[in-house]
């Protein structure tokens, strides 16, 4: 081989070795380890004693840096400085629970989603005698005033439908005027909750008109009558003065500065104090100098758990939305890889394992609670229970709790399940007062 010929295979193989692997991970690490960002935030980041790091975010980022063959280094800083370091490229990546907003992605870049939740509210806890509320409830003002309500009408109803049968049916509404309005009081009841006897029914045209306005104006004055006094008779153990978003507003708050807590208290003009730390808030809701402290629910159930089980609880509202994922330096040549490995692992019975080590055997079933409420909350049959899949313009779609990323497949088929459910038994529960009505007013035209 000449000189020549060898000066241009090793050209050559400057150059094949030059252009392989570039964007590779490997490559990209060729300066040292990547610095990550954390801060206690349990149970998705947790300090343990020896000074290691553990937790639902901690042990996934393990998982990718494992697969990716990064090596790096935990550097603990608190919110305000981890936002900071990530956005000046100070930090290559943060791994905690930080939540992907507009205003962050403007400054540094996310990875998909890998947890959904929403902002909690703690407040105290007041124990309550379960029989002594039903009895209060029971005999409260509105309660009463529902009762004699209900009473005024069926004897104004009652007295209309003797009014036109006291003269042409006296077999059914007949004798003295006290005997005739208490029969007519009788029908109006029995038809109210389409029990329908039988025993007595009008025969004028008068009377027809009167019990058919009744029958259909009845269904819409029982169904309120019962949510009413459900929502009365409804005992909670738990009693605090805070029930809504509008009660948030009437009421002291606390929250951790730097966070999307204080950015949805700040854009809503909600008062608050600020804390160092959430235990420190917690501590303040204990004492009584705030009445409320809002963030991250799972955090707040997790630190309630572990210090203040007994004296705190997390109400079982959330607010906003909060989509949890690893905060990468802007145009990082990690994210790519890191989001194939992130939708592998999260979708694997490994990381099943990891929510169930953390937040106990219930993780999937509060999850599967969630998509309960939410088809009950947006009714059944309808178009906004037609969930979508997994995924919407490559990223995940969350507007139903059923598409949530790493779900196993018992849970989304508990999830189609509860959908079919639902619809059954809102449509069966329609059906059965429709043909009731439809029966009584069948009868009532033939003058059976």
């Amino acid at each position: 081989m000449t000189f020549s010929r060898k000066i241009f295979v090793f050209l050559v193989l400057i150059l094949a070795f030059g252009f392989n692997g570039v964007g590779a991970p490997e490559q990209c690490l060729a300066k040292g380890k990547l610095i990550v960002g954390t801060k206690e935030a349990p149970p998705f980041v947790i300090k343990n004693a020896d000074g290691t790091w553990s937790g639902i975010s901690v042990d996934l980022w393990r998982q990718i840096a494992s697969e990716l063959n990064l090596a790096y280094e935990f550097r603990e800083l608190d919110q305000y400085h981890l936002i900071e370091g990530i956005a000046n490229k100070s930090l290559d990546v943060v791994v905690a629970e930080l939540t992907i907003t507009p205003e962050r992605l403007e400054r540094f870049d996310f990875t998909y989603p890998f947890y959904t939740t929403g902002l909690g509210v703690a407040v105290t806890l007041k124990k309550k005698n379960i029989w002594l509320e039903v009895a209060k409830k029971i005999f409260s003002k509105l309660f009463l005033q529902i009762i004699a309500t209900i009473i005024v009408l069926l004897f104004l109803v009652g007295l209309l439908i003797w009014w036109f049968e006291r003269r042409k049916n006296l077999g059914h509404f007949g004798g003295n005027v006290v005997q005739g309005i208490g029969s007519g009081f009788w029908f109006s009841a029995v038809t109210m909750t389409t029990v329908g006897y039988g025993d007595k029914h009008p025969k004028t045209i008068g009377g027809r008109i009167v019990s058919l306005i009744w029958m259909f104006s009845a269904t819409i004055i029982l169904t309120f009558f019962t949510a009413t006094i459900t929502s009365i008779l409804t005992v909670e153990q738990l009693e605090t003065s805070v029930h809504s978003l509008e009660d948030l507003r009437k009421t002291h708050l606390g929250t951790l500065p730097y966070t999307t807590s204080e950015d949805f208290l700040k854009k809503r003009r909600m008062s608050f104090r600020t804390y160092q730390s959430v235990n420190e808030g917690l501590a303040a809701v204990a004492r009584g100098d705030i009445k409320a402290f809002v963030y991250d629910a799972p955090e707040l159930r997790y630190r309630i758990k572990q210090q203040f089980s007994g004296q705190l609880e997390v109400l079982p509202t959330t607010y906003s939305h909060e989509d949890y994922g690893f905060a990468l330096a802007q145009d990082s040549p990690l994210r790519h890889s890191i989001d194939l490995v992130l939708l592998q692992k999260t979708r694997s019975q490994e990381w099943q394992e990891i929510l169930y080590h953390y937040l106990g055997r219930y993780a999937n079933l509060k999850a599967l609670g969630e998509i309960l409420i939410f088809c009950l909350r947006n009714g059944a049959g309808g178009s906004n229970l037609a969930c979508p899949g997994p995924f919407k313009h490559n990223r995940p779609h969350h507007h139903c709790p059923a598409a949530r990323v790493a779900q196993p497949s018992w849970l989304v088929l508990c999830h189609r399940g509860l959908w079919l459910m639902t619809a059954w038994a809102s449509s069966c529960h329609r059906r059965t007062l429709l043909y009731s009505r439809m029966g009584s007013t069948m009868a009532l035209l033939a003058g059976e």
